[in-house]
């Protein structure tokens, strides 16, 4: 009778979370779709990165986000394999968002299509929040297949964006450093991925090797803020270097009108 109890809490438990993840794409996909024909935004200037910067530094900025992503799986799937209890409600969220970021940003027509569709669902993050356990964590070794493709599919990309837009591979090697550092301070220091993560963080864009946050908000904030202030300082580098080349530019640019003219007048 027990154990028929547990099977129908169980089922219930996984039909709940297929049902909320279901809601949660809908909703997402309700507000995007709002969000992308409000007149206001198309209009606005604050919502077009033109404004802020120049069309070269934004280039490099989607070579910043394949890389961020991958990273961002690594982490996930270190803590789903590894089953870290602090700081594991804030993954189940970032899992839970991520996921549903992935699914709304791809068609799913074709049967592998929904396949990986099926591997997206976060059953033992939706269910560790809801019910306060993680019964399905074995359903993580289907998740992790996704994220591993996804991994794949982002390198491809970024190398695809690179080289369509001639751009370098140099964040190649800065991504090789970060993941080969992320990982040994992990096993050296032994310490979660989040601490590792903002350990090498704090070391990569300062002076500190100490893990920042006592919470996991505060580590996320830590990072944010870290990453924040250094993609700012490059972008902000890469568009007083065009600034400075196109200004140049144009003052050649007038030079050689006002000699063509003045040649002209002479003869």
């Amino acid at each position: 009778m027990m154990n028929g109890s547990f099977l129908m809490y169980s089922v219930f438990q996984l039909l709940a979370a297929v049902g909320i993840f279901a809601i949660l794409i809908y909703m997402t996909k309700f507000i995007r779709n709002k969000v992308k024909s409000s007149s206001f935004l198309k209009n606005s200037k604050f919502a077009n990165p033109l404004e802020y910067f120049p069309s070269e530094p934004l280039f490099y900025l989607k070579q910043v986000f394949y890389m961020v992503m991958i990273l961002i799986f690594i982490l996930i799937i270190l803590y789903l394999t590894f089953n870290w209890i602090k700081g594991s409600t804030v993954i189940f969220v970032l899992d839970i968002l991520i996921s549903i970021y992935l699914s709304i940003n791809r068609s799913w027509d074709s049967f592998n299509n929904k396949v990986l569709l099926f591997l997206l669902i976060p059953f033992a993050s939706i269910t560790g929040i809801l019910f306060g356990n993680s019964a399905f964590s074995f359903l993580n070794l289907f998740h992790i297949l996704g994220y591993l493709y996804f991994i794949q599919f982002y390198y491809h990309e970024f190398v695809k964006y690179t080289e369509s837009n001639g751009l370098g591979l140099s964040i190649i090697v800065t991504f090789t450093i970060l993941l080969v550092s992320f990982l040994f301070t992990i096993i050296a220091e032994g310490v979660s991925p989040m601490d590792s993560a903002t350990m090498v963080s704090n070391a990569f864009t300062s002076n500190s090797f100490d893990a920042s946050g006592n919470i996991m908000i505060g580590k996320i904030n830590s990072l944010v803020l870290a990453w924040g202030g250094f993609i700012l300082s490059i972008v902000g580098t890469a568009t007083l270097a065009v600034s400075i080349v196109m200004s140049y530019v144009s003052r050649q640019f007038e030079d050689m009108k006002d000699f063509v003219k003045n040649k002209k007048e002479k003869e």
